[in-house]
């Protein structure tokens, strides 16, 4: 029972992000939405800040697991930014977008948000850089690129066009649109003979010589 009332209560804390807003989340709205005495808040999770922390990192966690096994499956960059484009729409649909947007808000007024918030991107940016290492490792990219740093950068701009898509609904479909175009010239490059691609890599090694 114990396990089931904390769950609620993170599945409940989601929801009340999601629906209201982080101005009106509380004990006694999550606990509402959880269908539990909001006394329970504080017996399970010490404050309204710590349950927040919570959800967040198990909200990122199911999300992560839902798209575990479609991320594994990629074997191109191009097909990473269709999952990312796929992922992104499935995600906004389910009002993740808008809890995303929520709970960056409300890392400026709670301190615990902050590193939740961050801990649970971890776990997306994690599987990015798997599918990155094992896609780009064929390329003549491979030894020019850090994976990790740029499934950061790619995780980044996901969150960017997320954000951006509230106010500029058109312009996040025209960046997604952008990002695809660049997947496709990776791809393009990715498809030329060998004696291209050593040409491509001997220029790529001048260039980061200087």
């Amino acid at each position: 029972m114990t396990a089931d009332t904390k769950t609620k209560l993170l599945e409940g804390a989601l929801r009340t992000l999601t629906e209201q807003g982080i101005a009106k989340t509380s004990a006694r709205t999550v606990a509402a939405a959880a269908g539990v005495n909001q006394a329970l808040v504080f017996y399970h999770f010490g404050s309204v800040d710590e349950l927040l922390a919570a959800a967040c990192r198990y909200g990122a966690e199911q999300a992560v697991s839902r798209y575990r096994a479609r991320l594994a499956a990629v074997t191109s960059l191009t097909e990473l930014l269709a999952v990312g484009r796929e992922i992104h729409e499935e995600e906004r649909a389910d009002g993740q977008v808008a809890l995303l947007g929520q709970l960056l808000a409300g890392a400026q007024t709670h301190a615990s948000l902050g590193p939740a918030t961050a801990a649970g991107l971890d776990l997306w940016i994690t599987e990015i850089e798997r599918v990155l290492t094992r896609v780009l490792t064929a390329t003549p990219f491979a030894e020019f690129t850090d994976p990790a740093g740029l499934a950061r950068a790619v995780a980044a701009g996901f969150v960017g066009i997320e954000l951006y898509e509230g106010v500029d609904e058109r312009g996040a479909q025209t960046a997604l649109d952008a990002l695809e175009q660049l997947g496709a010239l990776v791809a393009a490059l990715d498809e030329l003979g060998p004696v291209a691609q050593r040409a491509v890599s001997h220029h790529l090694r001048r260039t980061n010589r200087h």
